[in-house]
């Protein structure tokens, strides 16, 4: 009986996917016609858009592959100081919308930008190396973390064998670190470029003359509301993003749940520490100049002439309904971290402590939306959904942005509860005691952290995103990070960024709040497993 029930659980969860995620993908794709291709790819713009995609996306993702390993070397093997606060900096960019980092290097970059004036630099930012130092900021976190994750627990011994049998540094990192990271390399490119290909915010702010395929297809559904044609870009963009799915999905593990007998112990060296250091201080002012630039120019009088201080442009902002608009995107985040969270808490369970083809088919579904880019799951979204009464609510905007970021809170979870014993139900069963009280009383505590870290993840993502909704407001009611936008557009740079400085203290807030709270959680772990058993069943 209680399989039974857990299977409808399954097959209820998977129909909820193949509704929000498989129905969707598929009204659009049923939108790509022989003569819509046709039209789109003869168009004198697709030519060019598509070149500038892939050169933009290509050299972006190796700038921010070398980088990030680099400054995660940098703190994974070296006894460099202060790596808790350069680790939290590199994060950094996380917390604000693409098209924040973009009015960032304006500030700087731009005809009249500060260091551009300051320095008399030639040319200006906008065009190519815009989108690509634009990119390379908004992606360097993703990959900073990846690779710091994997060095972190590398296993010391091969290298102690190493040195044992005098095997050189330089062939100790070809023959045993390169071929570690190389699964995780892989992954990385796949989800920068995917990343960069897809994203719209940076090239919308700087793009130029140096169109892309992103805007090209925000210009023709959003703008000229050409359906037809933003499938036919929207099913290009996928390519990339379902590669990377299937290439991560494919390549095999290497003893990630494998038992480390001993961590690396870093050796002091006095150059490469120092060199690690400064070149640790050099991206962390690559990561804070942008952000402060625009921070200080949401109180300047008028940018970039007249530095003056001034609080018209927070007024400008406030009048045109930047309040209303912010908690329109609290209300979103709060409503999207609780459904997803639980969501990828239900999934996470069945699929980790629920053997069977329907566990299988769970998890595999669960794992399909991180193949697909916010702007085609928004465009998707507006085909299926638009005739339907959700269509134009609150309701769209939170399953979109729930559907959006589901897979990395889903994967946090399913790691987390595979590592709980296999057996904990069996025994509870045994026991007579009820499957909910088990999960209440020792699967919750036990996974209490990596459940904030969902929720702050979900929340972070849909205060700061601009792809998805985009495409569903209005009708809608407008989050406060398509102002930036709309103001940009207005030139007016100085309430974008008084925009921009908003999303990164209310994520920051949040950020800090879900810190205090998981620090208390861990503190008292173990207390909150010592209720494993109700008393009415003891």
């Amino acid at each position: 009986m209680r399989k039974d029930r857990s299977n409808i659980v399954n097959i209820c969860m998977i129909l909820f996917f193949v509704v929000c995620v498989i129905a969707p993908l598929g009204s659009m794709l049923l939108r790509v016609t022989p003569d819509g291709a046709r039209a789109v790819f003869q168009s004198p713009q697709f030519g060019p858009a598509a070149i500038n995609s892939l050169s933009t996306a290509l050299t972006a993702t190796l700038l921010t592959l070398t980088l990030s390993l680099l400054a995660a070397w940098s703190l994974e093997r070296t006894q460099t100081r202060g790596k808790a606060l350069f680790g939290a900096l590199f994060t950094l960019p996380m917390l604000i919308p693409s098209i924040s980092h973009a009015l960032g290097l304006v500030a700087l970059f731009g005809k009249n930008g500060l260091l551009t004036s300051l320095l008399h630099l030639p040319g200006s930012v906008y065009g190519f190396w815009g989108i690509v130092a634009g990119s390379v900021m908004y992606s360097f976190p993703i990959a900073f973390l990846m690779f710091s994750n994997i060095l972190r627990y590398e296993d010391a011994m091969p290298y102690q064998a190493a040195e044992v049998l005098g095997i050189p540094a330089a062939r100790q990192f070809t023959s045993l670190t390169l071929p570690y990271l190389k699964k995780t390399m892989i992954s990385a490119f796949f989800a920068v470029f995917t990343m960069v290909i897809t994203d719209y915010g940076v090239p919308l702010m700087v793009r130029g003359k140096c169109m892309t395929l992103s805007v090209l297809m925000y210009d023709r559904a959003v703008s000229m509301m050409d359906y037809s044609a933003g499938s036919v870009i929207g099913a290009l963009l996928l390519l990339p993003a379902i590669a990377a799915f299937l290439v991560d999905l494919m390549a095999p593990e290497r003893g990630t749940d494998s038992f480390i007998s001993q961590p690396i112990r870093l050796k002091k060296d006095p150059v490469f520490d120092a060199l690690a250091s400064i070149f640790c201080v050099l991206i962390g002012l690559c990561v804070l100049a942008p952000i402060v630039s625009f921070c200080l120019m949401a109180f300047e009088n008028k940018y970039p002439v007249d530095p003056a201080f001034s609080l018209r442009h927070v007024e400008r902002a406030a009048a045109r309904g930047a309040g209303q608009y912010l908690i329109n995107s609290v209300l979103y985040a709060v409503l999207t971290a609780l459904l997803g969270t639980l969501l990828a808490f239900v999934c996470a369970y069945l699929a980790a402590r629920k053997k069977g083809a329907f566990s299988k088919g769970l998890h595999l579904i669960s794992i399909t939306s991180m193949a697909i880019p916010g702007i085609v799951l928004g465009l998707s979204y507006v085909i299926f959904f638009r005739s339907t009464p959700v269509y134009g609510t609150i309701f769209i905007i939170v399953l979109v942005n729930s559907i959006h970021f589901f897979s990395s809170p889903y994967l946090m979870m399913y790691n987390a509860l595979e590592k709980l014993n296999p057996q904990l139900e069996d025994v509870g069963q045994c026991l007579g005691v009820n499957r909910f009280y088990i999960i209440r009383d020792v699967v919750l505590p036990k996974v209490g952290h990596t459940l904030t870290e969902m929720f702050t993840y979900f929340f972070v993502n849909s205060m700061m995103t601009i792809s998805a909704v985009s495409f569903l407001v209005p009708p809608a009611p407008k989050p406060v990070a398509l102002m930036i936008g709309q103001f940009e557009t207005q030139l007016l740079i100085e309430s974008a960024a008084f925009v921009s400085l908003l999303i990164l203290a209310v994520n920051l807030g949040i950020k800090g709040l879900t810190t205090v709270v998981s620090s208390s959680h861990s503190h008292g772990l173990n207390q909150g497993a010592v209720y494993l058993f109700p008393k009415r069943h003891c």
